[in-house]
């Protein structure tokens, strides 16, 4: 028998970006390195725009993992950031745990680098607790695709759900008529082909 549905609920959930950085993402072989990237900062906008409390964390960033990809800081300049001394995961650090817990979320939003570690074990440790968790997979990077589908079947055997950002977004937003401009223009930043889908809109609503 499948589990129940969990919505996604722009105010209960939370969004944990973790150990995108310079060097990690070097590492990222199961996505195309651009695309990635535009992954990454699409889930991020997606966070931005639903104003969903966002936890950052590094680990090691002054080891061969290098420091956060620098958007992320600029894109939430207020954001707790927790740079990791060594725990590889990030739910064995007590600030980030706090951080998270802070926020008053039930529902956790995870992306990083890499999949079957960074990812993984903090959203394993998090259901473990008692969170719904929810891994955006595009943006969430690794060595290849065995590791990625081995990370991918021991999480979602464990309760985590696998969503892509655009399903994300849509999930939490729910209706468009809440807001058809800014989730549109979200997407068409993120995707060429959803920009020309928007201004054929544009163009035959305007003057209406």
């Amino acid at each position: 028998m499948g589990k129940p549905y969990v919505r996604l609920d722009r105010n209960q959930a939370a969004m944990l970006l973790v150990d995108h950085q310079t060097g990690l993402l070097s590492l990222v072989r199961d996505i195309d390195p651009d695309r990635f990237k535009n992954n990454v900062l699409a889930t991020a906008d997606v966070a931005r725009y639903f104003g969903l409390p966002t936890v950052l964390t590094t680990s090691f960033e002054d080891g061969p993992n290098g420091p956060l990809v620098p958007e992320l800081r600029e894109m939430f300049p207020d954001a707790p950031f927790i740079p990791r001394p060594g725990q590889i995961n990030a739910w064995d650090n007590e600030d980030f745990v706090r951080a998270v817990k802070a926020t008053g979320r039930r529902q956790l939003i995870i992306a990083g680098v890499v999949t079957e570690v960074c990812v993984a074990f903090p959203a394993l440790s998090a259901i473990e607790e008692g969170f719904e968790v929810f891994v955006v997979t595009d943006a969430s990077g690794t060595f290849n695709e065995l590791t990625r589908h081995s990370a991918w079947n021991r999480m979602s055997q464990a309760g985590v759900q696998l969503m892509t950002w655009f399903g994300l977004a849509a999930e939490l937003h729910r209706d468009w008529r809440n807001d058809v401009e800014g989730l549109g223009t979200l997407f068409s930043n993120h995707i060429p082909d959803y920009r020309n889908l928007i201004t054929a809109y544009t163009t035959l609503t305007k003057g209406r």
